[in-house]
């Protein structure tokens, strides 16, 4: 699956798949449930999963390939819970992604990187992102 496709939306839980686009919002689709849903660009912000980066002391690093990186490493340096400690989340992304630049990106960011990496290889939606990329 395309992480363009996939979106954050405020105010909302978890990751959506992109359906449509209407003039005042969007349709987007539970990727459990498969419900559909209009969602107003009056009352929510959206962001897709490939606009999406980090910051390095040289430029930045797009999440798909932070994602790469995660799986790659996953046997010798497994992905954190979410809820640990921030010292440990910091010691986990400084093997993902060494030069990441400690000063802006904060432990939320963190989190929200490893929630959002657990959401999509639990239905097994991160297999096709290495595929994209290669193409």
């Amino acid at each position: 699956m395309n992480l363009e496709q996939i979106l954050a939306v405020s105010r909302m839980p978890g990751l959506y798949k992109l359906v449509t686009t209407r003039n005042n919002g969007l349709v987007i689709e539970d990727m459990d449930t498969g419900r559909r849903t209009f969602v107003s660009i009056r009352k929510h912000q959206f962001t897709p999963l490939q606009s999406v980066a980090i910051y390095t002391y040289g430029d930045t690093a797009e999440i798909s390939k932070i994602f790469q990186s995660m799986i790659a490493q996953r046997k010798d340096n497994p992905v954190p819970s979410a809820n640990e400690a921030p010292d440990a989340l910091h010691a986990y992304f400084r093997k993902i992604l060494p030069d990441y630049n400690e000063d802006r990106v904060f432990v939320s960011d963190i989190k929200k990187i490893i929630k959002w990496f657990q959401f999509l290889d639990e239905r097994n939606l991160l297999s096709d992102t290495s595929s994209d990329e290669e193409e």
